[in-house]
């Protein structure tokens, strides 16, 4: 069994779907954030909670189990507010989820929060091949620390390929979490993102 948290907008011109991490719920920071703030541009936020995470699992299955319960409940996000564009997203391995289905569920767009370009410390193992099967608009915030890639090093990944925005967030870490030390805080942090978000789903 999954779940899905709907914050609707009163009068919206896109749905925005969005899947977590392997390691967090839908309560991170960023997908958090932009629940709390897109509603009122216009943008209807679903976050979707995989089946593993619900029954209490510390792990999460394969890509293609991940892939397969996504793609369970594709027809009831489609009915939410049918008729205007779905983009679908999500953070880290949320973000490969959505890479990977894009086709199959006709997103319009791709918002990636902490895309895993690579596990830690093995940048040889790269996963740019998915984040590049997408055929319409991407758009991946990445953390400047982060250290399943840097904001640097996906750019590079994705240089050529004009269909691929990439916006870093300065001092973030993998989680978007910022040093103490840094002149950088949650809030601003979460600001970026949520105004990123929203600006690229406008110009969609």
């Amino acid at each position: 069994m999954s779940r899905l948290t709907v914050d609707a907008a009163a009068d919206a011109h896109s749905v925005l779907w969005l899947g977590h991490g392997a390691g967090g719920g839908i309560e991170a920071l960023d997908l958090a954030a932009l629940a709390a703030t897109l509603p009122a541009r216009g943008i209807t936020v679903v976050r979707y909670e995989q089946p593993w995470r619900l029954a209490g699992k510390k792990v999460a299955p394969r890509p293609a189990a991940l892939d397969a319960a996504w793609l369970e409940v594709a027809p009831i996000v489609r009915t939410i507010h049918a008729g205007i564009p779905l983009i679908t997203g999500g953070r880290s391995a949320g973000a490969r989820v959505a890479c990977r289905t894009a086709e199959a569920v006709s997103a319009a767009a791709v918002i990636c929060l902490a895309f895993p370009l690579h596990p830690p410390a093995h940048p040889e193992r790269s996963r740019a091949d998915e984040l590049l099967m997408p055929r319409v608009p991407v758009l991946v915030l990445q953390g400047e620390r982060d250290a399943f890639g840097s904001a640097d090093l996906v750019a590079s990944a994705i240089a050529d390929t004009e269909s691929i925005t990439t916006v870093s967030i300065p001092g973030a870490d993998h989680s978007m979490a910022v040093l103490k030390s840094s002149p950088y805080t949650p809030e601003s942090t979460a600001n970026l993102i949520t105004a990123s978000v929203a600006a690229f789903i406008e110009r969609l």
